[in-house]
């Protein structure tokens, strides 16, 4: 696991924009199980989480005329049984952080890999979420 004081700064960079945590298998289940949209953020000590994901998961959230309806975050190396249980939820993809998974009532609809994070900009990020914003959420 990663050192505390590495990782809650980084949590907060979301956590301070409205995303709530998942910290265990039960809750990651119970916000999956919820009717509507529901983007997760695997977050992550990677430098690309801090350069683009991060940043470009905020600016989507931000600048997008629809929304998710819930926005839920865990840490990869730190928040281990829920990441575990995310991770169940987003197969056939194999295990990717940081990355970024939207859902629509129980399903995943539409999920970025680190692949598709490394050496694109924020915005590029953003231009890729809101359009998955403007055709999955209300």
């Amino acid at each position: 696991m990663y050192p505390e004081e590495i990782v809650i700064p980084m949590k907060e960079e979301l956590t301070e924009n409205g995303f709530s945590e998942l910290l265990t298998a039960t809750a990651v289940e119970e916000k999956l199980g919820q009717k509507g949209t529901t983007l997760v953020v695997i977050n992550s000590v990677c430098g690309c989480s801090a350069g683009t994901a991060r940043p470009g998961v905020l600016m989507a959230v931000n600048n997008s005329q629809k929304k998710p309806d819930n926005l839920v975050t865990s840490f990869a190396g730190f928040d281990v049984e829920a990441v575990k249980k995310l991770r169940e939820h987003l197969l056939p993809y194999p295990p990717s952080s940081p990355s970024i998974a939207l859902f629509k009532d129980g399903q995943l609809v539409h999920f970025i890999e680190r692949h598709n994070i490394e050496g694109r900009s924020a915005q590029m990020i953003a231009q890729n979420l809101i359009g998955a914003f403007e055709t999955y959420c209300n």
